[in-house]
């Protein structure tokens, strides 16, 4: 079943400034994990729709994103939860999609008041805090209990984020933590 993902981007953040805020607000700590994904054109030239084959270390999804605009409740999302990373990869080369890019990113989660918070950090660019609710009005209500108003969100996706930062992320086909 296809769902309206209402979510912002509250964009260059402090991860643990942000981190200390949440949970000064009674937020709740749930960890922090690698992210890995491997994303698939569903029609080549098409940026508004893709597939996204995500493992978060405890849960393997596959998810076709469909972005209408760029507002708060402007993507919808279907996804179900598969098995394995590699194998449901490997199926859909069966069925003809080949992975336009692998990505990955770290993820430190929360719950605060009823929402989901996410400090996505991705290579190459500043981290950002993500605020997931149940309505529009909630993520903005949940921003202003962090102290941001709903001009400092942005509900663009994260190929557009990495714009704002000049770079054109429809081109790296591997995108990578570097190895210290």
């Amino acid at each position: 079943m296809s769902a309206i993902e209402y979510e912002a981007k509250v964009l260059d953040i402090d991860v643990a400034q942000m981190a200390q805020r949440i949970l000064d607000k009674g937020g709740t700590d749930l960890g922090e994990v690698l992210q890995r994904r491997y994303v698939y054109d569903i029609e080549p030239g098409d940026a508004s729709r893709w597939v996204r084959l995500r493992d978060t270390g405890d849960q393997v999804t596959l998810t076709v994103k469909e972005i209408d605009s760029d507002i708060i409740g402007g993507t919808r999302e279907t996804e179900t939860a598969v098995g394995d990373f590699e194998t449901t990869n490997a199926l859909l080369g069966k069925l003809g999609y080949t992975p336009k890019a692998y990505q990955e990113n770290r993820r430190h989660s929360f719950t605060l008041d009823g929402a989901q918070l996410e400090i996505d950090t991705w290579p190459r660019i500043p981290a950002y805090l993500e605020i997931e609710a149940d309505s529009r009005a909630e993520v903005v209500r949940v921003a202003a209990l962090l102290g941001y108003a709903e001009a400092d969100l942005t509900g663009e996706n994260t190929t557009k984020v990495y714009a704002r930062y000049g770079i054109d992320l429809s081109t790296i086909t591997d995108l990578r933590f570097e190895e210290n």
